[in-house]
């Protein structure tokens, strides 16, 4: 009877650490490990390296994230591993042109922002956080001559992006084949059983294994999560296609965003986003497909779980209290931020107020804005890019941009 528990907790575990992902590799090792880890009482050390390229983490991010946390359930040893050496080099992954290298004070300040946003998800008092400037600096460069070594060129090119770019006569700079290689070196400092990433990062993660078997040490296991799409549902999740969901979302711009996607992404965000079991998440789907439930309705209770891990169910409730209100009634939030802006003239371009008052990120986004139609200025839409408003009026601008971000502007001369 006990090895049949043993056997049904295995296979528990296996199903519940693998759900969503796209490649194991390979299974029965990591099958294995499971094993050795429920017989011993010790945990496997789990590992996830991001390299600190941008202040904010989106819930593309948080894809990974969660199945760290899934390990962590488990009694598993997780490692959130800052690359703040990396970084300095620069993930090629998926780029047609060399990567712009990030300077020191970038990396440092980007990595402090994560360490604050990945407790979102994970329990500050288990994980171990680290920095691969620990090893990576100190190697010496015949270190790195030998660590070069172990990897042919062709070998290296096997990589797409890598290969695209040789065949397009693109150039690709040295560095830029050291960036696997180091990657695969925090894999070899750590002991790591288990390495997770994006499917992006597929080859840099198997030369991880690689390099493990040449040092004659256990390689690790290789997982890989899907990337997700973001609110458009064609593109994957990025700062810099708007269509995007920031982790430090306030409540209500988080309810709204994730109410505008479409109801057949609504399942892969239940799946990714989620700690539903697949079961659960069939469920939902059998009553919606049979008409019981109603899709906005389960699209609720998606936006109401994700706020509420991210935030409070208390906030989710106010969020979803005030999207009802604001899209239902298409009334005005009741929480407008109020702004105040300094000008030495009678009238101003829009396109810069909105900047200034956060609606946009840049001048160039503040113009794509308004000549989309995504402005209203006291209800009227705007689309002129070079539209400006005066700034003598003693009563303050309402401005919204989309649905679900408003401000109310008073000019100061």
């Amino acid at each position: 009877m006990e090895a049949r528990v043993s056997v049904d907790e295995l296979n528990r575990q296996l199903d519940y650490l693998t759900k969503g992902c796209v490649d194991v590799v390979p299974e029965d090792e990591l099958k294995a490990k499971l094993q050795r880890a429920l017989e011993t009482g010790e945990p496997l050390t789990v590992k996830v390296g991001f390299d600190p390229s941008a202040p904010d983490l989106h819930l593309g991010h948080t894809v990974v994230i969660r199945k760290m946390h899934h390990f962590q359930q488990l009694g598993h040893r997780v490692v959130f591993l800052i690359g703040d050496f990396t970084g300095l080099i620069g993930d090629p992954t998926g780029k047609k042109a060399t990567r712009p290298q990030l300077t020191r004070e970038e990396i440092d300040a980007n990595a402090a922002t994560y360490q604050r946003q990945i407790f979102k998800l994970l329990d500050p008092d288990t994980t171990v956080i680290d920095f691969n400037s620990r090893w990576l600096g100190a190697l010496k460069s015949e270190d790195w001559i030998r660590l070069a070594a172990t990897v042919t060129v062709a070998q290296m090119l096997e990589r797409d992006d890598f290969r695209s770019r040789y065949e397009a006569q693109q150039p690709i700079s040295l560095h830029e084949f050291l960036y696997p290689l180091a990657q695969a070196y925090d894999s070899v400092a750590l002991e790591v059983d288990v390495e997770l990433g994006g499917t992006d990062q597929l080859f840099n993660l198997l030369v991880g294994r690689h390099l493990m078997r040449e040092r004659g040490m256990e390689p690790q296991v290789v997982m890989t999560t899907p990337l997700l799409e973001g609110l458009d549902g064609v593109e994957k999740m990025s700062k810099s296609l708007d269509n995007y969901v920031a982790v430090e979302s306030e409540p209500f711009d988080m309810f709204g965003k994730l109410m505008s996607v479409s109801d057949e992404l609504m399942w892969r965000y239940w799946l990714l986003l989620t700690d539903r079991t697949e079961a659960e998440i069939g469920a939902l789907r059998e009553q919606v497909e049979s008409g019981r439930r109603h899709p906005m309705e389960v699209k609720k209770e998606l936006a109401r779980t994700i706020v509420g891990e991210f935030h409070s169910a208390e906030d989710a409730a106010t969020a979803e209290a005030e999207f009802e209100r604001v899209f239902s009634a298409r009334s005005t939030p009741t929480e407008v931020p109020d702004v105040e802006l300094k000008v030495d003239g009678a009238s101003v371009l829009l396109s810069k107020v909105l900047v200034q008052a956060g609606l946009a990120a840049s001048n160039s986004e503040a113009r794509r804005l308004l000549q989309q139609g995504g402005v209203k200025v006291d209800g009227d839409a705007l689309r002129d890019p070079k539209a400006e408003v005066g700034t003598d009026s003693s009563e303050p601008l309402l401005i919204q941009v989309g649905k679900r971000r408003f401000a109310r502007v008073t000019f100061v001369l």
